[in-house]
């Protein structure tokens, strides 16, 4: 074969060093930590069963009845505050349906530390039980004075299980009021129901976020229901796994209405 041209080499050369200055900056950029927090779908929790060796919910001063059905309330797991993922990491995740990539600070206030974010988060899910409690002994219209709720969720932050939490001190009270027991009376008619929303005292329903990947989480877990605040159903429409039913809530009583329609067929039950 002829040599190259002498001409050539020099010209060769530059173009490999060229190209090796590209490919650096490239590669350490692939490095760099960013500022953004990797999120996916985290557990979900049945709100009638138990948890770490506890139960969920524990209510003396009234008889409670056996469910079989399932209320899990579902979560999203998310990196630590002081972590910054490399830019392989971020934009494997922005491929990933089952991920998603977020700015750091719409996740974490600025500085926040692990211990922080745990405190703030237990917080936000001690005020989450507590009007889950108010929100349910007041649909039943029963005296916070004499019956007692206690609610154990370990290691699980934030507000976002209100509604869940609601919906199982009611099945485990009263179930769909018809006062027949097992899947019959239950409020999911024995099926496997998983939702998010946060809840106030009045038991309206609010928004609470991250609900495209809490889906994923429900359908991994069996659910065949997803209850959403309505305000979020565009967002739980994103890559919806298949089989699971999206139903729209603003209020309790309009969820505990729709899941007593499911059980009679659900063709009254909104959808998202």
């Amino acid at each position: 074969m002829p040599s190259s041209p002498s001409w050539l080499a020099p010209r060769r050369n530059r173009l490999i060093l060229c190209a090796a200055l590209v490919v650096a900056p490239i590669a350490v950029a692939a490095a760099v930590p960013l500022p953004f927090t990797v999120l996916q779908p985290g557990i979900s929790v049945n709100t009638l069963g138990s948890y770490q060796g506890s139960q969920v919910i524990t209510i003396t001063g009234h008889p409670t009845r056996q469910t079989d059905g399932q209320l899990r309330m579902t979560t999203i797991a998310a990196t630590l505050p002081n972590y910054s993922p490399p830019l392989s990491e971020v934009v494997g995740a922005w491929g990933d349906p089952n991920k998603a990539v977020v700015p750091r600070g719409s996740v974490y206030p600025s500085g926040q530390s692990v211990s922080q974010a745990n405190q703030v988060n237990q917080q936000a899910m001690q005020q989450s039980q507590e009007s889950a409690t108010t929100a349910a002994l007041s649909f039943l219209g029963l005296s916070p004075a004499k019956v007692k709720v206690d609610l154990k969720l370990a290691d699980v932050g934030g507000p976002s299980a209100g509604l869940m939490f609601t919906l199982g001190i009611i099945d485990e009270l009263n179930g769909n009021g018809s006062g027949k027991q097992g899947a019959a009376g239950d409020l999911t008619g024995g099926s496997v129901v998983a939702g998010t929303g946060e809840i106030d005292d009045s038991g309206d329903v609010g928004a609470v976020g991250g609900v495209a990947l809490k889906t994923k989480a429900a359908a991994r877990d069996g659910a065949t229901v997803f209850l959403v605040p309505q305000g979020e159903c565009s967002d739980a429409k994103v890559n919806t796994p298949k089989g699971l039913r999206l139903v729209p809530v603003t209020t309790l009583d309009q969820a505990v209405k729709s899941l007593e329609a499911l059980q009679n067929g659900g063709a009254s039950v909104p959808s998202c």
